[in-house]
């Protein structure tokens, strides 16, 4: 165990609260400290998982985030499942299936074929205020054309069919989504300037 993993009872206490939410369909998680939450999120799915037999869904908004998760998560055993699922990303667990796609439309190959009934469960995570899904192309007469989709379709696409979908993405507010922080997360502190004193507690070399 990592020195800055999270303490069992941290995770033990934020997951029992996941399972005593009384709407799980659209959760939001907004909270400054990105691995821990992930942490979080994901022991929540997994034991759902067992519970829910289905398919569950990791759409990470880019392929960067995943050799971080796999480094950077807040405890062992999510660091070794998403190390797992990253190749070929699906990933067999009980009797439940893991797949891992990213905003982009051309890793949605697997996902696409997962009939609705079956998804149980997702994890969406955006790290920037930037659209993912503003690419723009050109036709064969060479003029460009804006992608048709809604500036959302990565979150919404999913949460049309998925029971339990937790997005996490800083401070960005979602319509429909309801906001869940863990009281263990401190709030975030202005950086220090000449002559203020900052809170001890805050280590700002440790920030995720």
């Amino acid at each position: 165990m990592s020195n800055r993993d999270l303490s069992r009872q941290d995770l033990y206490e934020s997951v029992k609260q996941l399972v005593e939410t009384e709407n799980q369909k659209t959760l939001h998680f907004t909270q400054h400290k990105l691995y821990s939450l992930f942490s979080i999120a994901f022991q929540y799915i997994l034991f759902r998982s067992t519970k829910e037999p289905g398919a569950y869904i990791i759409r990470l908004q880019n392929s960067n985030l995943v050799d971080k998760l796999c480094h950077k998560s807040k405890d062992a055993s999510t660091r070794r499942f998403i190390q797992s699922l990253s190749l070929p990303r699906k990933l067999k667990y009980d009797k439940s299936t893991f797949y891992l796609d990213f905003f982009h439309f051309g890793t949605w190959n697997l996902t696409s074929e997962i009939p609705p009934e079956k998804i149980k469960g997702t994890i969406i995570v955006k790290r920037d205020e930037k659209n993912p899904l503003e690419e723009m192309k050109t036709n064969e007469e060479g003029e460009i054309e804006v992608n048709p989709f809604p500036e959302d379709y990565y979150l919404s696409s999913l949460c049309e069919a998925s029971p339990c979908n937790i997005f996490i993405s800083h401070e960005e507010k979602v319509n429909g989504f309801d906001e869940v922080r863990f009281p263990f997360i401190k709030e975030e502190a202005p950086r220090a300037v000449d002559g203020v004193k900052i809170n001890e507690d805050i280590k700002w070399d440790d920030k995720e």
